[in-house]
């Protein structure tokens, strides 16, 4: 099993670098698409903020992450694992190729689910329903991620629209004078949410490899190692930078045509949403987060101009995430499980 646990860290590590140009390059899209700075300075300052956030965002969803799925012997956890990120990177490349964004936060959570359902049964996912209703009534497990996927998106597509409606009536007369400083605006939004962004999405991955290290022996605790976040930071920032123009352009240009103010007003909430959700110790999608916000945004402006058409498609790719990498990490494991002989 030593050797599945190895490749498990590396597809883990793999997986960072397609979480880059799938998540965080969707930070820049209506960054870059308001001429607030130039593809090449925005994708910069994102890739160093996603970085340091990294680096310096705690362990919360780590912890999340590490209890979700129970497995009986260590030999089915690593299996699961590596079930769980080859579903979930195939689906990143997928929808990044059809220039869709996709969650790879919900993709992981779905394929940890699948395999862990078709390795032992639906008890070994912690669902968190018996806190949700005992007397503690405390989020917890897939209901945790589950609440908080909900309630980002609703943030973010509802602070959104609500924002710029303040904004328009706040700008009517002066937006035209007032872009230059909303620009200058629009770079320290930009930062501060490729931060909550490095904080809550590198979190996914440092939390499986964790649990690879410990499933194999090869760690005691449930700590993240320092090379782990170091090179988790790194490859987020890599990936951001290479691959995410597909995504940028679906976000940026295809529902609506940004502007600096929606740039602004969507990116706010954006930033908002992921960085509650991480102090909460809940993964999220940035992707779907400000994939709301633009249509938020969008509404608010003038529906009519919404292409609610790519709206739908990314709703449906938000909805058919988890139930597609459930299926596809179950089949591996299956797989996996017996030719290694279980």
């Amino acid at each position: 099993m030593i050797e599945i646990a190895i490749s498990t860290i590396l597809l883990a590590l793999a997986f960072t670098f397609t979480n880059g140009f799938q998540d965080a390059s969707s930070i820049a899209a209506t960054f870059i698409s308001s001429r607030s700075a130039s593809p090449k300075a925005g994708i910069l300052i994102v890739a160093v903020m996603s970085f340091f956030g990294a680096i310096l965002g705690g362990s919360a969803v780590v912890f999340t992450l590490t209890g979700l799925v129970s497995l009986p012997s260590s030999g089915q956890e690593i299996i699961v694992l590596f079930a769980a990120l080859v579903a979930a990177t195939a689906w990143n490349i997928v929808t990044w190729k059809y220039s869709m964004p996709s969650s790879s936060t919900h993709s992981l959570i779905g394929g940890l689910v699948g395999a862990g359902i078709v390795a032992a049964g639906t008890g070994s996912v912690f669902w968190g329903v018996s806190e949700l209703l005992g007397p503690a009534h405390e989020l917890a497990g897939f209901t945790k991620i589950i609440f908080f996927f909900v309630i980002s998106v609703m943030i973010g597509f509802a602070g959104s629209f609500l924002m710029h409606r303040i904004s328009a009536l706040v700008l009517r007369n002066t937006r035209r004078t007032a872009n230059r400083t909303i620009m200058g605006l629009n770079w320290c939004v930009a930062a501060v949410m490729a931060f909550a962004n490095g904080a809550n999405d590198s979190q996914k991955q440092m939390g499986m490899i964790v649990m690879v290290l410990v499933a194999s022996g090869l760690a005691m605790t449930a700590e993240v190692p320092l090379w782990a976040r170091g090179a988790c930071a790194v490859l987020l920032a890599l990936g951001t930078i290479s691959g995410g123009w597909r995504i940028m352009n679906t976000l940026g240009r295809r529902i609506f045509r940004i502007e600096p103010v929606h740039s602004f007003d969507s990116q706010f909430f954006s930033a908002s949403s992921i960085a509650l959700s991480t102090i909460a110790g809940a993964p999220v999608s940035s992707t779907q987060v400000i994939t709301m916000s633009v249509l938020g945004v969008g509404a608010a402006e003038n529906p009519k101009k919404v292409k609610w058409e790519v709206g739908r498609h990314i709703v449906t790719s938000m909805v058919i995430t988890i139930p597609v990498t459930m299926l596809i990490s179950g089949i591996l494991y299956l797989i996996i499980w017996t030719v290694t002989g279980g």
